[in-house]
């Protein structure tokens, strides 16, 4: 398939809810895409969705999560990767850009590709309207399919409120977490203050 053809067929926004895949892609086909485009991609069920930008508070937010993690992992195992870092859920194919990641120890690559991670102990998400379902849903549960992951943090970007999924033996708890609240994560070695990081974005 010529690549012009392939983007045609394939680029198109993120819906809240995947629809039925219209043409099976292989995870070769996307990272082909990827290495071509200027835009990123999530790839999930054999079908390929263009991610869209997000607004600057998104940004802010998703800036200042990563520096109230960056000095507290310093000199420690585990580092934080910004939303440029790809990573895939081998158990269900999905392959996606979250907007924090952290991972401990070496980072273990996806099998066809060095330069997408497949062992996140943290995952942080930033919510928007337009894809607030999804990441709740479809997508947190591809998420706890990771065997390295500790917890998924769900941050809105509307009102000081994160939800804290963390792994509790083979389950997850969910927790909500309100402005004032102070989180845990990785054995206690990282509190991070919502009041804080909301502050530092302007938010």
């Amino acid at each position: 398939m010529g690549l012009a053809k392939f983007f045609g067929k394939c680029v198109r926004l993120r819906a809240v809810v995947h629809p039925a895949p219209r043409h099976s892609y292989t995870f070769n086909e996307y990272l082909a895409l990827e290495e071509a485009a200027n835009v990123r991609h999530e790839f999930y069920n054999g079908e390929i969705y263009a991610v869209a930008g997000g607004t600057p508070e998104h940004a802010a937010l998703s800036a200042a999560i990563v520096s109230a993690l960056v000095p507290q992992l310093r000199n420690g195992p585990c580092r934080a990767y910004t939303a440029d870092l790809r990573v895939s859920v081998l158990a269900t194919g999905l392959t996606t850009y979250p907007h924090v990641t952290v991972i401990c120890g070496p980072l273990v690559p996806h099998p066809a590709n060095a330069s997408t991670a497949t062992n996140p102990k943290v995952v942080v998400e930033v919510l928007s309207e337009s894809t607030a379902a999804y990441d709740r849903g479809e997508k947190l549960e591809a998420y706890k399919r990771i065997p390295s992951l500790d917890a998924v943090l769900l941050f809105s970007q509307s009102s000081r409120r994160v939800e804290l999924h963390e792994r509790q033996g083979d389950e997850f708890r969910t927790t909500v977490l309100v402005d004032g609240d102070n989180l845990q994560l990785i054995s206690g070695s990282v509190q991070l203050s919502l009041n804080n990081i909301y502050e530092d974005a302007g938010l």
